[in-house]
């Protein structure tokens, strides 16, 4: 990229504040007219804060692509922010061919981003639509990836077998599989991704609110109340546990790590377990699927990634007879969000045929999966 003093030298995740254009110094101009500099700097944090750093990191790898390419065609500046419909679209069929439709998408997602923190107007209209919508039909076979996977029962089953329940680790590996799988849960809303990374406001504790209940029908449930979503970000969300008969039934694994890792204070993840040393360690996400992949292997099956839970999870709970606006209120979808995570879910529903599962029972849920999506 050339040098410019609009584009000093940064950290990915700070480009979408630093990073300027001419345009940047009239918008704040215009704004200081009107408000004192302390609540400039609260509004500019406030938005930050609306998306995650990972997400910021992402949108620094676009706005560098994206100048990359002004500067390869010699693009004035001041035709970078506000960028106009056709400049916009030319640098997104530059990318024809070359990379998944999706990763242009999110690039242009930090453009946008980037020109809403500095106040300048979004002109990507018609032009970026039909050209983001061509470059989907010219994806290269080295970016299209293969399905994932899912965890099937099979999967749950050799951990439930194989794990040492007796000790402290395992039992929160259990704990966190079955919830994942049979909650339709993300694993990030389960555990840290490092020994360092645990943030109360981000991550369920120990301390956090738990009821247990029984239902009309004597089913026994669990609801644990974590405090941040993908989605529903600061507000949270409550994760339902229900007995299933099933040997990898949440509330029985939910229970045994609760016993098994008693002496956890409040204040420590939720899924911390109890070392040889006597103290604790929060349950990381390299830790947990490291075990899980390594009782898998000594089971001869396939290892998998951490999102395989929920989907698994879905699709299980559909085979079983669960109604879809069961499974969708479970794993906290919405109506459309669903019904696009089902068009993963049929295209994976071999892995799940055995001989308990006849072509009748499937057809059975492709017919209530029809008729959810006509609501």
């Amino acid at each position: 990229i050339d040098r410019s003093t609009f584009r000093p030298h940064v950290l990915a995740r700070d480009r979408v504040r630093i990073w300027s254009a001419p345009h940047t110094s009239s918008f704040h101009a215009s704004v200081l007219d009107h408000l004192p500099y302390e609540d400039v700097l609260k509004l500019l944090d406030v938005m930050l804060v609306s998306i995650e750093v990972k997400t910021r990191e992402n949108y620094g790898a676009g706005l560098l692509r994206f100048h990359q390419y002004c500067d390869s065609r010699r693009i004035p500046e001041n035709l970078r922010m506000p960028a106009p419909d056709h400049i916009l679209a030319s640098f997104i069929a530059s990318w024809a061919g070359k990379v998944a439709g999706s990763t242009v998408q999110n690039w242009l997602a930090g453009i946008h981003f980037w020109h809403n923190l500095h106040g300048a107007p979004w002109h990507g209209r018609t032009l970026v639509r039909t050209a983001t919508s061509g470059l989907t039909k010219v994806v290269p076979p080295s970016s299209k990836r293969p399905r994932r996977p899912p965890v099937t029962l099979e999967h749950m089953h050799a951990l439930f077998q194989l794990l040492d329940l007796s000790n402290a680790f395992d039992a929160s590996v259990l704990a966190v599989a079955a919830t994942a799988f049979w909650s339709c849960c993300r694993l990030g809303e389960l555990v840290v991704n490092s020994l360092n990374t645990f943030t109360p406001s981000r991550h369920v504790s120990r301390s956090a609110p738990l009821r247990r209940g029984v239902t009309a029908t004597g089913v026994d449930f669990i609801v644990l109340t974590i405090p941040w979503t993908k989605t529903s970000h600061g507000e949270g969300a409550n994760l339902v546990a229900s007995i299933i008969n099933d040997p990898s039934n949440p509330v029985s694994a939910l229970n045994h790590h609760l016993s098994a890792n008693a002496s956890i204070p409040g204040d420590a993840p939720f899924f911390a377990f109890e070392t040889e040393s006597g103290g604790w360690a929060p349950m990381t996400r390299p830790w947990f699927l490291n075990r899980c992949n390594e009782i898998w292997k000594r089971a001869d099956l396939q290892e998998l990634s951490g999102h395989c839970f929920r989907i698994g999870g879905a699709t299980e709970l559909l085979l079983r007879g669960t109604p879809p606006d069961i499974v969708a209120m479970q794993g906290r979808w919405k109506s459309r969000s669903f019904l696009e995570y089902w068009r993963k879910i049929d295209s994976i529903l071999p892995v799940f045929v055995t001989s308990s599962l006849t072509d009748s029972r499937i057809a059975m849920l492709q017919s209530s999966m029809s008729a959810f999506s006509r609501r």
